[in-house]
């Protein structure tokens, strides 16, 4: 008896609906998976037989021969367990029932237990897509799968569970997602920037990169802050959209990094790899390649700490995402996207020793080794990056001042109304405009005008600093999002001047 029921599998981000095709006939006993199946799924040949005894039931002695179709697609991975085993037993006639609107989804044990499956998200997003509304998912993918709309979303525990259900004996639950849950749970980290004495230039310069997503380099001696200033930088950032939360729930879903039971990301990503890490690791990669650091960060924040540490073929990965705001890799299987737009933040020592300009006056580098070490930044890379500050050593006065400094929710109310000042501008847009660091060339052009002291400094600033046409218009970028968080339309002199003072680190080290 031929049984035709459906599950799904994922493409780089992608999910996509998998065809069961189960034919079991009264010959002798085979059981046999086509469809370009790979090793895991090969294997799924013990793992279904010896569940189904651990279960109870009796696994056919039959001729079972199951075609995975499309066939001409590799699948990859467990997923497939337990709609093929609802496939035998349906072929077998121990099961009768309409498979229409159904999808099953999950791995199984060898007790019989339903195991939970990487890339939830996005394959029930998929089914859904192609109208499979009931689904059948391991207990603990449950929440995540029951985010998309439409979904009826049973849970599943084993196997003698689902196959009671499926013959009428037993009614499963269904998991309702709650949307509004969602937006009164979202965490707050208990980092906050009131814990961070002094540094109030470097401060500001992460409130504006912050204001207007903009990448961010921090320069100075070891212990002046740095890292404790970047690990702070998701606080003050406006609570992730519903969208956003979907975005990185697919990514987080796809590397088996999201928790067990959680249904979506609520919290803005902070990644922060060693610079040991290769550029697969931070691009993503793999024969079926899997999302890496950069993608991982999507709506968040990636830190790399010691800059110039990291292996440069490493480092200018980052450049196409950085303008683009995706990576796309690509492989004998096909051309694989993934979603990059994040908010980099850099940190670096101005030296090897990392002393080099300490009051203390104790560094030992040459000129020539300080040179060679800045080197390892790329122009191109440093072109990209539109604010460089200059994180100085703090004195004791500052260190034992008792008095309070400012809250992250503080600075994050001053971003948020910077960018609702911006929202406002651009909701009229042609395409869509997220923030004032994804400007192009032609938004620069139409949204940020100066007056005519700005557009003189502006004439200065460019042939003093050396700017490319990327880096002007950066300037103009960060010049903009100065003039949203004081709700000024044009932008004048002083916002220029300010931006330039944001951008000096190139001009006095390199």
């Amino acid at each position: 008896m031929l049984t035709v029921l459906h599950s799904a599998s994922l493409f780089g981000a992608d999910g996509f609906v998998v065809t069961i095709e189960c034919s079991v006939a009264d010959k002798l006993p085979l059981f046999e998976i086509v469809g370009l199946p790979d090793n895991a799924i090969k294997e799924s040949k013990e793992r279904i037989r010896v569940a189904s005894e651990s279960s109870g039931l009796i696994f056919p002695d039959s001729e079972i021969v199951i075609n995975l179709a499309p066939a001409d697609i590799k699948k990859a991975g467990s997923a497939f367990d337990l709609a093929m085993l609802i496939g035998i037993f349906a072929g077998a006639g121990h099961i009768k029932c309409d498979f229409s609107n159904k999808c099953f989804i999950g791995e199984l044990s060898l007790s019989g237990e339903v195991r939970p499956v990487r890339g939830m998200l996005c394959m029930c997003s998929a089914a859904v897509k192609e109208g499979l509304t009931e689904l059948y998912v391991p207990e603990e993918n449950a929440a995540e799968a029951s985010v998309i709309d439409g979904a009826i979303v049973h849970p599943v525990k084993n196997v003698r569970e689902i196959y009671e259900a499926l013959c009428g004996r037993l009614e499963l639950p269904k998991i309702v997602f709650d949307k509004n849950a969602f937006f009164s749970n979202v965490s707050r980290s208990t980092l906050d920037f009131s814990d961070v004495r002094g540094q109030e230039r470097a401060k500001r310069a992460i409130e504006i990169a912050a204001a207007g997503s903009h990448n961010i380099l921090m320069l100075g001696s070891p212990g002046t802050g740095k890292s404790m200033l970047a690990k702070r930088i998701p606080t003050i950032l406006p609570s992730m959209t519903f969208t956003e939360a979907m975005e990185t729930t697919k990514i987080h879903s796809i590397s088996g990094i999201l928790p067990h039971g959680s249904s979506l990301v609520t919290s803005r990503p902070f990644r922060s790899p060693h610079h040991t890490m290769s550029s697969a690791s931070l691009a993503g990669g793999g024969s079926i390649p899997v999302p890496g650091e950069i993608s991982l960060a999507h709506n968040g924040v990636l830190f790399l700490d010691e800059l110039p540490e990291f292996n440069k073929q490493v480092t200018e990965t980052l450049r196409q995402p950085l303008e683009d705001g995706q990576i796309t890799i690509t492989r004998a299987l096909g051309k694989f996207t993934f979603q990059s737009e994040f908010m980099l933040v850099c940190a670096m020592n101005p030296c090897r020793c990392g002393y080099y300009g300490h009051p203390s006056g104790k560094c030992t580098c040459k000129s020539e080794d300080i040179k060679k070490y800045l080197s390892k930044i790329s122009g191109p890379l440093l072109d990209r990056i539109d604010i460089q500050i200059e994180v100085p050593s703090l004195t004791y006065e500052e260190i034992s001042d008792p008095t309070p400094a400012e809250s992250s929710e503080k600075i994050r109310e001053r971003v948020n109304a910077a960018r609702e000042f911006a929202h406002r501008r651009y909701k009229d847009s042609d395409h869509e405009i997220k923030s004032n660091g994804s400007l192009s060339a032609a938004d620069v052009r139409t949204y940020c005008t100066t007056d005519d002291d700005g557009r003189a400094l502006m004439r200065s600033a460019f042939s003093s600093l050396g700017l490319s046409a990327r880096g002007h218009d950066r300037l103009l970028r960060v010049a903009r999002t100065i003039a949203d968080l004081e709700e000024s339309e044009t932008i004048r002199a002083e916002h220029i001047a300010e931006a330039i003072q944001l951008r000096s680190l190139d001009r006095k080290y390199w």
